[in-house]
């Protein structure tokens, strides 16, 4: 599993903080190590040059790819780093876990008749 961190401009993207991240995301995702091919994290200050407000500014994007299969995002936003990291990563895994269910129920529910040539012989 590749995995690519992306700052803006108003976030330091540090080699601190990228390790950082790169540990929580792999830590979280590992039992998914053989489905996923790539997983991007996009970080961003949505209101830095805002004074007071919301305080939810720091917004975290996910974006995964499981094999074979389009990329699915994810977005949370929270007060600090740390906070919108770990929302976006249970919200990933969370939506991984559906995703590969949901395929593998599809897979073992499967009603068309195989192949023609694609039957196993039995050994003698």
């Amino acid at each position: 599993m590749q995995i690519k961190i992306h700052t803006d401009h108003n976030i330091n993207g540090h080699e601190m903080l990228i390790a950082q991240v790169t540990d929580v995301v792999k830590s979280a995702l590992k039992r998914f190590n053989d489905d996923l091919t790539r997983v991007k994290v996009h970080l961003s200050d949505e209101n830095s040059d805002k004074k007071g407000g919301n305080d939810d500014n720091i917004r975290c994007m996910m974006e995964a790819r499981l094999e074979g299969r389009q990329p699915i995002a994810v977005t949370h936003q929270a007060a600090n780093l740390d906070h919108a990291v770990d929302g976006a990563v249970d919200k990933l895994t969370h939506l991984i876990e559906s995703t590969i269910g949901r395929r593998d129920h599809q897979e073992s529910h499967r009603t068309d008749p195989p192949l023609p040539g694609a039957e196993l012989s039995e050994p003698s």
